[in-house]
């Protein structure tokens, strides 16, 4: 009985529009008070998925990326990706995808990259003679990249949640973030070769030098982020506060486009932000819990098993699983709240946990660009000012790419465990 009350309202809330963490919330109290269940089980449950001392390490890294974008950060890598491709036809399609890339290592979320790099990229491209269509669902696909490249905020979420350590998660989403991303710029080339998209002059090897030199603070800022990690001197939370000071000196003293007094607003913003994940995760860690004491793990696995304990058909089932929960459910609630079932069947059918929690982020990353609640969909659609119709249709050939990609990534395992095996021994 109480965990048919806690299925009706989760998917009644999700129905209604009513926020995935209030939803959360919601659902595991009306299935605390069905079964008889003291209510104060709810926050203690929250501060137990809350009081995990590598999430600190989110508002770190959010902060980071916020004093960046208002540091100057955007133009000047729209500036150095848009010099090395931006003479090839659909250019600044390219280069929409290659500075999401390089701004996705700095943020780590893909919201972020898309409401940055669209700010720019999109009225730009409507300007030069991109339909409006096309520049929103390039931006769209490409933010997805963000969390994939090291650091990522879905990655740390999954090594809390996991046990795997952070920095191995990282590195297992290099290689695979950047075949993602030259996967969409080949996407992006052929669309534009097909319909006649515009292409800019070459603008010469100096141009590539002058706008390396401005945007090199930017781009060195991942650099140290890896190394804290990567050489043992910090944890991901040290290493997102040492990001965040390192933000604020490029952006106040390098760039000098930070003034001091819009500081305190960016530390707001970004706590206001943080907040949100963070309570999301202590709702989604009391709905979680109330899955494994109903012993739904073990019967998810239960269930596959006696259909199939052949790995290769139960990657598949899980992509199909993933890719579905991605058009219904913010990527965080559904990593707090699948992933340890989904990471108990991928071990009983041998599947490395690092190379399962790399496919499953990659997959619900997918699923911010896919209707009917792909939130990047909707971001981009509306900095375009374009209905969604249009957009979804635009955006097919990229989630096409993805999904090939994440094929590729779930049945090579190499391509996820290679860097972190070599790396980190």
């Amino acid at each position: 009985m109480g965990l048919t009350i806690l299925i009706a309202v989760f998917v009644l809330g999700l129905v209604i529009g009513i926020p995935v963490a209030v939803t959360l919330g919601l659902s595991s109290l009306c299935y605390l008070l069905v079964m008889g269940l003291p209510p104060v089980v709810m926050p203690q449950k929250m501060y137990a998925g809350m009081d995990v001392f590598v999430l600190l390490s989110i508002p770190g890294f959010i902060l980071a990326g916020n004093l960046m974008n208002r540091g100057g950060i955007t133009e000047r890598i729209i500036r150095f990706a848009n010099s090395l491709v931006g003479w090839i036809r659909g250019g600044l399609g390219l280069t929409n995808v290659g500075a999401s890339m390089l701004f996705g290592g700095i943020t780590g979320t893909a919201v972020a990259d898309a409401a940055s790099i669209g700010g720019v990229m999109i009225p730009g491209m409507k300007k030069a003679g991109y339909p409006a269509d096309f520049s929103a669902a390039v931006t769209a696909a490409s933010s997805t990249v963000g969390p994939i490249i090291p650091p990522s905020v879905p990655m740390i979420i999954v090594g809390a949640l996991s046990g795997i350590s952070v920095g191995k998660m990282f590195l297992a989403g290099a290689i695979p973030g950047i075949l993602m991303g030259f996967a969409m710029m080949i996407t992006t080339y052929l669309i534009a070769r097909r319909k006649r998209f515009p292409k800019q002059a070459w603008q010469g090897v100096g141009e590539i030098g002058r706008s390396f030199a401005g945007a090199f603070w930017a781009i060195a800022m991942t650099g140290i982020i890896l190394y804290g990690l990567l050489s043992g001197i910090a944890t991901p939370t040290e290493t997102a506060v040492v990001a965040s000071l390192y933000a604020m000196a490029v952006g106040v003293l390098i760039y000098r486009e930070l003034p001091l007094r819009a500081i305190p607003g960016i530390v707001i913003d970004s706590a206001v932000s943080a907040s949100g994940i963070l309570i999301l995760v202590g709702f989604a860690n009391v709905f979680g819990w109330i899955l494994v004491s109903e012993r739904i793990p073990q019967a998810i696995a239960a269930a596959v098993l006696s259909f199939t304990d052949n790995k290769f058909v139960v990657i598949i089932i899980v992509n199909i699983l993933l890719l579905f929960v991605g058009m219904f459910m913010e990527t965080i609630a559904a990593l707090i709240i699948l992933f340890v079932p989904l990471l108990t069947l991928a071990q009983a059918v041998g599947i490395d946990p690092l190379h399962f929690a790399t496919f499953a982020v990659l997959n619900l990353m997918i699923g911010l660009t896919t209707p009917p609640l792909g939130v990047c969909l909707f971001v981009c659609a509306g900095i375009a000012r374009q209905p969604l119709t249009p957009v979804v249709r635009a955006i097919i050939p990229f989630i096409i790419t993805n999904i090939s990609i994440l094929l590729l990534v779930s049945y090579v395992p190499a391509l996820a465990t290679w860097l972190p095996s070599i790396v980190l021994q």
